[in-house]
């Protein structure tokens, strides 16, 4: 007989994860997982199967109310992980991030009885690099009344909010430059720089002691680059700062911020600066008392005999963009360890992969019942 390990490692669903690991697929270059996509949902009963211009893959299952988007990313970070199980789990870039969630959604939808309303399942370009893939969903009239996005929580965990962020780029000049034997001549722009960012690092993220680290800003400075030659002091350094801004703040208040800060800053060192907006997404919570978080509460609840724990993330997702802009209740949830995410040897256990389809199903039909109910509410009260 064989034992509860090799039986889930057998499974259909676990092997369809297995070839979809396997297919190396970076943000821009998602085709071959898109492509494996659209057959498999041609298999299992999907219509409307088709790839939008950019590249998304948008397939619905279904009908009625409510309609629901179960949207993942197929693209993931660079760095090959070897593909292999070993005892309970799988390695593989994306295991965890997010290939585990995306296929967990496409067999929870898959296996949705009729009469659970309108699956619209969506996996996504881009999400590693500039989210090319949601930006361009959000444009389409879907008339979607929830949304739940793949990404690593744990079974046991629902996301109900992200960070926005903001990616400025930092401009730093001085009128001239001189030889590095003769520093004196002219303003360094690299140092400037250096004395430029501390000081708006510092400006932005003062004042909030005592606050959680989900409740802050942080502005963060990721890349730098000046400098010509190793014997002429630069006259122009570029600094790229990545500031993510807790819910109850916005991109546009903080911009605001930024563009006072450049200014006395440049005015109090003598150096002319510049900055430009490389990114923004807004910060974004789900309505707790919304059918969707109950019904993910009603359903891990049932099959796990525990609550689940809402997390606010200090990163920045997709559900951002599209809850921002349709405001409907999104959540984030799927099978994974958030952080094995990027990691060398990334994985995921195959039996909270095989869970987490479970407990989607479990909640899609429960979200259904919610929904009805408090569509029948309304019709009563309006």
């Amino acid at each position: 007989m064989r034992d509860d390990t090799a039986s889930a490692a057998e499974r259909y669903e676990t092997r369809m994860l297995k070839e979809a690991l396997n297919l190396y697929t970076l943000s821009k270059h998602e085709g071959p997982m898109a492509e494996f996509l659209v057959a498999k949902c041609g298999e299992l009963g999907f219509e409307d199967v088709r790839i939008d211009e950019v590249g998304n893959v948008i397939a619905k299952r279904g009908s009625g109310s409510p309609n629901i988007i179960l949207c993942g990313h197929m693209d993931v970070v660079p760095g090959k992980v070897p593909v292999r199980v070993e005892g309970d789990y799988m390695y593989g870039r994306g295991a965890s991030d997010a290939k585990a969630p995306l296929m967990a959604m496409l067999f929870a939808a898959a296996g949705m009885p009729e009469g659970s309303g309108t699956i619209t399942f969506v996996g996504a370009i881009d999400e590693e690099g500039n989210a090319t893939g949601i930006k361009n969903l959000v444009q389409e009239r879907m008339d979607a009344d929830y949304a739940i996005f793949g990404e690593p929580s744990g079974i046991k965990q629902v996301t109900i909010a992200y960070k926005g962020r903001l990616a400025i780029n930092l401009r730093v000049r001085s009128k001239d430059s001189s030889h590095a034997s003769a520093p004196w001549l002219s303003k360094n722009a690299i140092t400037e720089s250096m004395a430029f960012a501390t000081k708006l690092k510092e400006e932005l993220e003062g004042g909030q002691e005592g606050k959680s680290k989900g409740a802050i800003l942080t502005a963060t400075m990721t890349m730098i680059k000046g400098g010509t030659s190793h014997n002429v002091t630069p006259s122009e350094c570029e600094t790229t700062f990545d500031i993510r801004i807790p819910v109850g703040g916005s991109c546009k208040e903080t911009e605001q911020r930024v563009a006072t800060l450049v200014r006395e800053a440049g005015r109090q060192l003598g150096v002319d600066p510049f900055y430009s907006i490389l990114d923004e997404t807004e910060p974004f919570e789900a309505p707790h008392n919304s059918p969707l978080v109950r019904a993910f509460t009603l359903g891990i609840l049932e099959m796990e005999e525990e609550r689940p724990l809402l997390v606010r993330k200090t990163g920045t997702g997709d559900m951002n963009v599209l809850g921002y802009q349709w405001k409907i209740p999104v959540v984030t949830y799927g099978p994974g360890d958030p952080h094995e995410s990027h990691t060398k040897d990334e994985k995921v256990s195959i039996p909270e992969y095989l869970r987490g389809i479970d407990i989607l199903k479990v909640t899609l039909k429960k979200l259904k019942v919610l929904h009805d109910k408090k569509v029948a509410r309304e019709a009563r009260s309006g």
